[in-house]
Protein backbone atom coordinates (compact mmCIF):
# COMPACT_ATOMS: atom_id res chain seq x y z
CA UNK A 1 0.00 0.00 0.00
CA UNK A 2 3.02 2.56 0.42
CA UNK A 3 3.85 2.36 -3.69
CA UNK A 4 -0.34 2.84 -3.76
CA UNK A 5 -0.27 5.99 -1.79
CA UNK A 6 3.09 7.57 -3.86
CA UNK A 7 0.91 6.76 -7.07
CA UNK A 8 -1.89 8.00 -6.20
CA UNK A 9 -0.35 11.05 -4.99
CA UNK A 10 2.00 11.42 -8.07
CA UNK A 11 -1.47 11.10 -10.94
CA UNK A 12 -3.08 13.95 -8.36
CA UNK A 13 -0.10 16.13 -9.17
CA UNK A 14 0.04 15.33 -12.48
CA UNK A 15 -3.27 16.00 -12.83
CA UNK A 16 -2.83 19.42 -10.78
CA UNK A 17 0.15 20.33 -13.52
CA UNK A 18 -2.28 19.63 -16.63
CA UNK A 19 -4.96 21.53 -15.31
CA UNK A 20 -5.08 24.04 -18.35
CA UNK A 21 -4.60 21.02 -21.31
CA UNK A 22 -7.13 18.38 -19.36
CA UNK A 23 -9.65 21.50 -18.61
CA UNK A 24 -9.51 20.45 -14.88
CA UNK A 25 -10.11 22.77 -12.34
CA UNK A 26 -6.69 21.95 -9.92
CA UNK A 27 -8.70 22.42 -6.68
CA UNK A 28 -10.71 19.35 -7.64
CA UNK A 29 -7.61 16.96 -8.60
CA UNK A 30 -6.46 18.57 -5.12
CA UNK A 31 -9.57 17.48 -2.67
CA UNK A 32 -9.71 14.12 -4.68
CA UNK A 33 -5.72 13.85 -4.23
CA UNK A 34 -5.89 14.31 -0.13
CA UNK A 35 -9.16 12.09 0.10
CA UNK A 36 -7.82 9.48 -1.89
CA UNK A 37 -4.49 9.44 0.04
CA UNK A 38 -6.14 9.40 3.26
CA UNK A 39 -8.38 6.25 1.81
CA UNK A 40 -5.68 4.42 0.66
CA UNK A 41 -3.40 5.28 4.21
CA UNK A 42 -6.84 3.70 6.31
CA UNK A 43 -6.63 0.80 3.77
CA UNK A 44 -3.26 -0.25 3.93
CA UNK A 45 -2.09 1.72 7.41
CA UNK A 46 -0.92 -1.81 9.02
CA UNK A 47 1.71 -1.96 6.62
CA UNK A 48 2.53 1.48 6.33
CA UNK A 49 6.58 2.69 8.69
CA UNK A 50 4.03 5.33 11.06
CA UNK A 51 2.24 2.32 11.99
CA UNK A 52 5.04 0.56 13.90
CA UNK A 53 5.01 1.35 17.47
CA UNK A 54 2.12 2.91 17.96
CA UNK A 55 -0.54 2.06 20.06
CA UNK A 56 -4.66 2.27 19.34
CA UNK A 57 -6.96 1.25 17.06
CA UNK A 58 -6.06 1.98 13.66
CA UNK A 59 -9.16 4.40 13.51
CA UNK A 60 -7.75 6.31 16.47
CA UNK A 61 -4.19 6.78 15.52
CA UNK A 62 -5.44 7.66 11.76
CA UNK A 63 -7.99 10.35 12.96
CA UNK A 64 -5.62 12.01 15.87
CA UNK A 65 -3.50 12.31 13.06
CA UNK A 66 -5.72 14.03 10.61
CA UNK A 67 -7.29 16.16 13.51
CA UNK A 68 -3.47 17.32 14.04
CA UNK A 69 -3.19 18.01 10.31
CA UNK A 70 -6.26 19.50 10.01
CA UNK A 71 -5.59 21.90 13.23
CA UNK A 72 -2.33 23.18 11.42
CA UNK A 73 -4.17 23.33 8.13
CA UNK A 74 -6.95 25.10 8.97
CA UNK A 75 -5.33 27.66 10.47
CA UNK A 76 -3.67 28.44 6.99
CA UNK A 77 -6.37 28.58 5.52
CA UNK A 78 -8.48 31.00 7.89
CA UNK A 79 -5.36 33.66 7.54
CA UNK A 80 -5.38 33.51 4.02
CA UNK A 81 -9.32 33.34 3.80
CA UNK A 82 -9.42 37.00 5.62
CA UNK A 83 -6.07 38.36 4.09
CA UNK A 84 -7.75 37.87 0.73
CA UNK A 85 -11.02 38.99 2.03
CA UNK A 86 -9.01 42.63 3.01
CA UNK A 87 -7.11 42.91 -0.04
CA UNK A 88 -10.34 42.29 -2.65
CA UNK A 89 -11.82 45.16 -0.26
CA UNK A 90 -9.55 47.61 -0.63
CA UNK A 91 -9.24 46.99 -4.33
CA UNK A 92 -13.10 47.61 -4.64
CA UNK A 93 -12.97 50.73 -3.34
CA UNK A 94 -10.11 51.63 -5.70
CA UNK A 95 -7.38 52.22 -3.11
CA UNK A 96 -4.74 50.62 -4.79
CA UNK A 97 -4.96 53.23 -7.54
CA UNK A 98 -3.83 55.51 -4.69
CA UNK A 99 -0.32 54.06 -5.79
CA UNK A 100 -0.52 53.02 -9.33
CA UNK A 101 -1.83 56.19 -10.52
CA UNK A 102 0.69 58.06 -9.49
CA UNK A 103 3.53 56.22 -12.39
CA UNK A 104 3.45 58.07 -15.22
CA UNK A 105 7.01 58.20 -16.90
CA UNK A 106 7.16 56.13 -20.27
CA UNK A 107 10.85 56.13 -20.26
CA UNK A 108 11.48 51.88 -20.17
CA UNK A 109 14.49 51.80 -18.61
CA UNK A 110 12.92 53.65 -15.38
CA UNK A 111 9.74 52.43 -15.42
CA UNK A 112 10.62 49.19 -14.98
CA UNK A 113 12.66 49.92 -12.29
CA UNK A 114 9.67 51.81 -10.56
CA UNK A 115 7.42 49.05 -11.30
CA UNK A 116 9.30 45.79 -10.46
CA UNK A 117 10.36 47.79 -6.82
CA UNK A 118 6.80 49.27 -5.95
CA UNK A 119 5.64 45.54 -6.40
CA UNK A 120 8.90 43.89 -4.67
CA UNK A 121 7.75 45.86 -1.60
CA UNK A 122 3.79 45.80 -2.03
CA UNK A 123 4.23 42.01 -2.63
CA UNK A 124 6.31 41.79 1.15
CA UNK A 125 3.01 44.26 2.81
CA UNK A 126 0.29 41.69 1.13
CA UNK A 127 0.94 38.93 -1.00
CA UNK A 128 2.74 38.14 -4.04
CA UNK A 129 -0.43 37.30 -6.58
CA UNK A 130 -2.41 40.01 -5.20
CA UNK A 131 0.09 42.06 -6.17
CA UNK A 132 0.62 40.77 -9.38
CA UNK A 133 -2.63 41.05 -10.27
CA UNK A 134 -2.45 44.80 -9.81
CA UNK A 135 0.90 45.58 -11.21
CA UNK A 136 -0.23 43.50 -14.39
CA UNK A 137 -3.54 45.76 -14.47
CA UNK A 138 -1.28 48.86 -13.94
CA UNK A 139 0.98 47.67 -17.08
CA UNK A 140 -2.29 47.18 -19.50
CA UNK A 141 -3.24 50.69 -18.69
CA UNK A 142 0.62 52.67 -19.29
CA UNK A 143 1.61 49.93 -22.00
CA UNK A 144 0.53 49.93 -25.80
CA UNK A 145 2.84 46.86 -27.34
CA UNK A 146 2.34 43.40 -26.61
CA UNK A 147 5.58 42.35 -26.35
CA UNK A 148 6.94 45.15 -23.81
CA UNK A 149 3.30 44.46 -21.94
CA UNK A 150 4.73 40.73 -21.68
CA UNK A 151 8.09 41.37 -20.62
CA UNK A 152 7.34 44.18 -17.73
CA UNK A 153 4.59 41.75 -17.07
CA UNK A 154 7.70 38.85 -16.52
CA UNK A 155 9.56 41.21 -14.27
CA UNK A 156 6.19 41.07 -12.00
CA UNK A 157 6.49 38.36 -11.13
CA UNK A 158 10.39 38.13 -10.28
CA UNK A 159 9.61 40.83 -8.19
CA UNK A 160 6.28 39.67 -6.44
CA UNK A 161 8.06 36.66 -5.58
CA UNK A 162 11.30 37.90 -4.41
CA UNK A 163 9.16 40.16 -2.58
CA UNK A 164 7.03 38.10 -0.93
CA UNK A 165 10.68 35.53 -0.12
CA UNK A 166 11.45 38.21 2.84
CA UNK A 167 8.25 38.26 4.57
CA UNK A 168 6.40 36.53 6.51
CA UNK A 169 3.04 37.27 4.86
CA UNK A 170 4.01 38.06 1.36
CA UNK A 171 3.78 34.23 -0.07
CA UNK A 172 2.01 31.44 0.76
CA UNK A 173 4.96 29.55 1.63
CA UNK A 174 6.09 31.86 4.09
CA UNK A 175 2.80 32.17 5.61
CA UNK A 176 3.19 28.55 6.18
CA UNK A 177 6.63 28.67 7.65
CA UNK A 178 5.72 31.39 9.90
CA UNK A 179 2.33 29.89 10.98
CA UNK A 180 4.31 27.06 11.55
CA UNK A 181 7.02 28.38 13.85
CA UNK A 182 9.95 27.66 11.97
CA UNK A 183 10.85 31.21 11.06
CA UNK A 184 10.01 34.64 13.25
CA UNK A 185 8.61 37.71 12.13
CA UNK A 186 11.98 39.96 12.44
CA UNK A 187 14.55 37.70 11.64
CA UNK A 188 13.07 35.80 8.67
CA UNK A 189 13.08 40.07 7.13
CA UNK A 190 16.44 40.46 8.24
CA UNK A 191 17.94 37.23 6.76
CA UNK A 192 16.09 37.08 3.76
CA UNK A 193 15.97 40.98 3.07
CA UNK A 194 19.40 41.72 1.38
CA UNK A 195 19.13 37.86 -0.63
CA UNK A 196 15.46 38.89 -2.25
CA UNK A 197 16.54 42.26 -3.01
CA UNK A 198 19.39 40.82 -5.15
CA UNK A 199 17.82 38.42 -6.48
CA UNK A 200 15.32 41.06 -8.54
CA UNK A 201 18.27 43.44 -8.17
CA UNK A 202 20.60 41.40 -10.82
CA UNK A 203 17.98 40.87 -13.00
CA UNK A 204 17.32 44.39 -13.60
CA UNK A 205 21.19 45.36 -14.18
CA UNK A 206 21.54 43.24 -16.86
CA UNK A 207 18.00 44.26 -18.75
CA UNK A 208 19.07 47.52 -18.32
CA UNK A 209 22.07 47.02 -20.86
CA UNK A 210 19.18 46.00 -23.13
CA UNK A 211 16.09 48.42 -22.77
CA UNK A 212 16.79 51.70 -24.58
CA UNK A 213 14.42 54.38 -25.65
CA UNK A 214 10.38 55.41 -24.50
CA UNK A 215 7.12 53.26 -25.20
CA UNK A 216 3.93 54.39 -26.44
CA UNK A 217 1.40 55.28 -23.81
CA UNK A 218 -1.86 53.87 -23.84
CA UNK A 219 -5.07 55.58 -23.16
CA UNK A 220 -7.28 55.05 -20.47
CA UNK A 221 -10.10 52.92 -21.62
CA UNK A 222 -13.79 53.21 -20.03
CA UNK A 223 -13.75 50.20 -18.51
CA UNK A 224 -10.28 51.00 -16.96
CA UNK A 225 -11.88 54.15 -14.85
CA UNK A 226 -15.44 52.87 -14.56
CA UNK A 227 -15.13 53.56 -10.38
CA UNK A 228 -12.88 56.40 -10.50
CA UNK A 229 -15.41 59.01 -9.85
CA UNK A 230 -17.83 57.07 -7.94
CA UNK A 231 -15.98 57.02 -4.47
CA UNK A 232 -14.09 60.25 -3.04
CA UNK A 233 -10.28 60.39 -3.16
CA UNK A 234 -10.15 60.63 0.50
CA UNK A 235 -11.94 57.15 0.94
CA UNK A 236 -9.65 56.05 -1.63
CA UNK A 237 -6.85 56.66 0.31
CA UNK A 238 -8.80 55.80 3.73
CA UNK A 239 -9.32 52.60 2.46
CA UNK A 240 -5.97 51.71 1.31
CA UNK A 241 -3.88 52.94 4.89
CA UNK A 242 -6.60 50.71 6.56
CA UNK A 243 -6.13 48.04 4.72
CA UNK A 244 -2.25 48.32 5.02
CA UNK A 245 -2.67 48.61 8.99
CA UNK A 246 -4.48 45.51 9.07
CA UNK A 247 -2.55 43.51 7.07
CA UNK A 248 1.02 44.74 8.48
CA UNK A 249 -0.91 44.74 12.43
CA UNK A 250 -0.47 40.91 12.49
CA UNK A 251 2.80 40.13 12.88
CA UNK A 252 2.79 42.94 15.74
CA UNK A 253 0.00 41.34 17.05
CA UNK A 254 1.48 37.67 16.88
CA UNK A 255 4.32 39.33 18.61
CA UNK A 256 2.68 40.56 21.34
CA UNK A 257 0.14 38.29 22.02
CA UNK A 258 2.01 35.15 21.09
CA UNK A 259 -1.60 33.85 19.61
CA UNK A 260 -1.62 32.35 16.42
CA UNK A 261 -1.25 34.72 13.03
CA UNK A 262 -5.08 33.52 12.10
CA UNK A 263 -6.51 35.21 15.49
CA UNK A 264 -4.49 38.27 14.20
CA UNK A 265 -6.09 38.46 11.19
CA UNK A 266 -9.86 38.03 12.46
CA UNK A 267 -9.06 40.49 14.55
CA UNK A 268 -7.93 43.45 11.11
CA UNK A 269 -11.08 41.69 9.54
CA UNK A 270 -13.47 42.40 12.03
CA UNK A 271 -12.41 45.78 12.77
CA UNK A 272 -12.17 46.57 9.13
CA UNK A 273 -15.52 45.74 8.43
CA UNK A 274 -17.03 47.87 11.13
CA UNK A 275 -15.04 50.68 9.21
CA UNK A 276 -16.63 49.97 5.97
CA UNK A 277 -20.16 49.63 7.25
CA UNK A 278 -19.50 53.06 8.98
CA UNK A 279 -18.38 54.64 5.79
CA UNK A 280 -21.73 53.87 4.17
CA UNK A 281 -24.05 53.74 6.84
CA UNK A 282 -25.79 56.73 4.55
CA UNK A 283 -25.15 54.53 1.12
CA UNK A 284 -28.01 53.37 -1.09
CA UNK A 285 -29.25 49.87 -0.03
CA UNK A 286 -27.13 48.68 -3.42
CA UNK A 287 -24.01 50.37 -2.57
CA UNK A 288 -23.82 49.15 1.11
CA UNK A 289 -24.29 45.55 -0.44
CA UNK A 290 -21.47 45.99 -2.98
CA UNK A 291 -18.98 47.57 -1.00
CA UNK A 292 -19.40 44.91 2.35
CA UNK A 293 -17.67 42.41 3.38
CA UNK A 294 -19.95 39.68 2.44
CA UNK A 295 -19.65 40.71 -1.11
CA UNK A 296 -16.06 40.33 -1.07
CA UNK A 297 -16.27 36.97 0.49
CA UNK A 298 -18.09 35.70 -2.83
CA UNK A 299 -15.78 38.07 -4.53
CA UNK A 300 -12.25 36.04 -3.34
CA UNK A 301 -10.70 32.97 -4.91
CA UNK A 302 -12.55 30.11 -3.10
CA UNK A 303 -11.03 27.53 -5.22
CA UNK A 304 -7.73 28.44 -4.40
CA UNK A 305 -8.31 27.98 -0.63
CA UNK A 306 -9.79 24.61 -1.18
CA UNK A 307 -7.11 23.69 -3.38
CA UNK A 308 -4.76 24.13 -0.58
CA UNK A 309 -6.78 22.50 1.54
CA UNK A 310 -6.32 19.31 -0.32
CA UNK A 311 -2.28 19.31 -1.36
CA UNK A 312 -2.40 19.88 2.37
CA UNK A 313 -4.07 16.72 3.36
CA UNK A 314 -2.32 14.62 0.98
CA UNK A 315 1.27 15.97 1.57
CA UNK A 316 -0.37 15.32 5.59
CA UNK A 317 -0.93 11.62 4.62
CA UNK A 318 2.52 11.17 3.38
CA UNK A 319 3.78 12.53 6.49
CA UNK A 320 1.81 10.03 8.35
CA UNK A 321 2.02 6.95 6.60
CA UNK A 322 5.96 7.94 6.76
CA UNK A 323 7.23 8.70 3.41
CA UNK A 324 8.20 12.49 3.88
CA UNK A 325 10.84 11.00 6.59
CA UNK A 326 12.21 7.92 4.31
CA UNK A 327 12.41 11.73 1.80
CA UNK A 328 14.38 13.57 4.57
CA UNK A 329 16.68 10.17 5.07
CA UNK A 330 17.39 9.79 1.12
CA UNK A 331 18.25 13.55 0.79
CA UNK A 332 20.61 13.89 3.71
CA UNK A 333 22.41 10.86 2.61
CA UNK A 334 22.79 11.70 -0.89
CA UNK A 335 22.83 15.22 -0.91
CA UNK A 336 23.83 16.31 2.86
CA UNK A 337 24.37 19.90 2.17
CA UNK A 338 21.06 21.91 3.82
CA UNK A 339 22.08 24.80 1.13
CA UNK A 340 21.70 22.17 -1.76
CA UNK A 341 18.54 20.42 -0.81
CA UNK A 342 17.02 23.83 -0.73
CA UNK A 343 18.21 25.10 -4.15
CA UNK A 344 17.26 21.56 -5.43
CA UNK A 345 13.89 22.39 -3.89
CA UNK A 346 13.62 26.04 -5.66
CA UNK A 347 14.63 24.90 -8.83
CA UNK A 348 11.25 22.12 -8.68
CA UNK A 349 9.14 24.45 -7.50
CA UNK A 350 9.59 26.56 -10.85
CA UNK A 351 7.87 23.18 -12.76
CA UNK A 352 5.66 22.11 -10.10
CA UNK A 353 3.69 24.76 -7.12
CA UNK A 354 5.68 25.28 -4.33
CA UNK A 355 3.15 24.83 -1.08
CA UNK A 356 3.24 21.26 -1.59
CA UNK A 357 6.76 21.18 -1.59
CA UNK A 358 7.29 23.16 1.48
CA UNK A 359 4.46 20.94 2.89
CA UNK A 360 6.66 18.15 2.29
CA UNK A 361 10.21 19.74 3.80
CA UNK A 362 8.20 20.97 7.07
CA UNK A 363 6.83 17.07 7.17
CA UNK A 364 10.52 16.41 6.50
CA UNK A 365 12.35 17.71 9.06
CA UNK A 366 10.69 19.24 12.35
CA UNK A 367 11.80 21.46 14.68
CA UNK A 368 13.80 19.06 16.56
CA UNK A 369 15.85 18.38 13.52
CA UNK A 370 16.22 22.29 12.71
CA UNK A 371 15.10 24.82 15.50
CA UNK A 372 13.26 27.72 14.76
CA UNK A 373 15.65 30.37 12.39
CA UNK A 374 17.57 27.77 11.09
CA UNK A 375 19.42 28.67 8.31
CA UNK A 376 17.48 25.56 6.58
CA UNK A 377 14.26 27.23 7.11
CA UNK A 378 15.31 30.57 5.87
CA UNK A 379 16.98 28.89 2.33
CA UNK A 380 13.62 26.94 2.19
CA UNK A 381 11.65 30.42 2.36
CA UNK A 382 13.90 32.29 0.05
CA UNK A 383 14.51 28.86 -2.37
CA UNK A 384 10.67 27.94 -2.50
CA UNK A 385 9.46 31.80 -3.42
CA UNK A 386 12.01 32.81 -5.67
CA UNK A 387 12.76 29.64 -7.44
CA UNK A 388 9.04 29.75 -8.39
CA UNK A 389 10.00 32.43 -11.07
CA UNK A 390 11.98 30.87 -13.48
CA UNK A 391 9.28 29.02 -15.32
CA UNK A 392 5.68 31.27 -15.27
CA UNK A 393 3.64 28.25 -13.93
CA UNK A 394 6.08 28.11 -11.04
CA UNK A 395 4.41 30.50 -8.83
CA UNK A 396 0.89 31.89 -8.38
CA UNK A 397 2.15 35.27 -9.63
CA UNK A 398 3.28 33.74 -12.37
CA UNK A 399 -0.16 31.94 -12.91
CA UNK A 400 -1.97 35.19 -12.34
CA UNK A 401 0.18 37.02 -14.60
CA UNK A 402 -0.14 34.54 -17.37
CA UNK A 403 -3.49 34.34 -17.12
CA UNK A 404 -4.11 38.60 -16.89
CA UNK A 405 -1.44 39.46 -19.48
CA UNK A 406 -1.62 36.00 -21.85
CA UNK A 407 1.92 35.70 -21.60
CA UNK A 408 3.14 32.61 -23.85
CA UNK A 409 4.61 30.03 -21.99
CA UNK A 410 7.77 29.78 -24.58
CA UNK A 411 8.07 33.34 -24.95
CA UNK A 412 8.86 33.67 -21.29
CA UNK A 413 10.86 30.67 -21.34
CA UNK A 414 12.94 32.51 -24.14
CA UNK A 415 12.97 35.93 -22.83
CA UNK A 416 12.29 35.82 -18.74
CA UNK A 417 13.65 32.45 -17.39
CA UNK A 418 17.25 33.26 -17.71
CA UNK A 419 17.00 36.43 -15.77
CA UNK A 420 14.89 34.56 -13.14
CA UNK A 421 17.73 31.77 -12.98
CA UNK A 422 20.25 34.40 -12.88
CA UNK A 423 18.80 36.39 -10.19
CA UNK A 424 17.78 33.14 -8.17
CA UNK A 425 21.21 31.66 -7.71
CA UNK A 426 22.68 35.42 -7.27
CA UNK A 427 20.23 35.40 -4.07
CA UNK A 428 21.52 32.20 -2.98
CA UNK A 429 25.11 33.16 -3.56
CA UNK A 430 24.56 36.14 -1.46
CA UNK A 431 22.13 34.44 1.47
CA UNK A 432 25.40 31.67 1.86
CA UNK A 433 27.66 34.16 2.09
CA UNK A 434 25.65 36.19 4.80
CA UNK A 435 25.50 32.98 7.04
CA UNK A 436 28.70 32.16 7.25
CA UNK A 437 30.19 35.73 7.12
Amino acid sequence: MATLLVIVFVVGYALIAMEHPLKLDKAASAMLTGVCCWLVLAYGYSSMPAAAGTSGTVTEILEHSLFEHLGEIAGILFFLLCAMTIVELVDVHDGFRVITDRITTTDRIKLMWIISWVTFFLSAGLDNMTTAIIMCALIRRLIKKQENIWLFGGFVIIAANAGGAWSPIGDVTTIMLWIGGQVSTVKIMQSLFIPAAVSLLVPLLIASFYLKGKMEAKNLHEEDIDKTFILPPWEKTLMLVFGGVALLSVPVFKYFTHFPPYMGILLSLGLLWYITEFLHRGDPKEVQHDYSVGAMLRRIDTPSILFFLGILLAVGALDTSGHLTMAADFLNNSVGNIYLINTIIGLLSSIVDNVPLVAAAMGMYDLNTFAMDHPFWESLAYCAGTGGSILIIGSAAGVASMGILKIDFLWYMRHISLYALVGYLSGIGVYYLMSHG
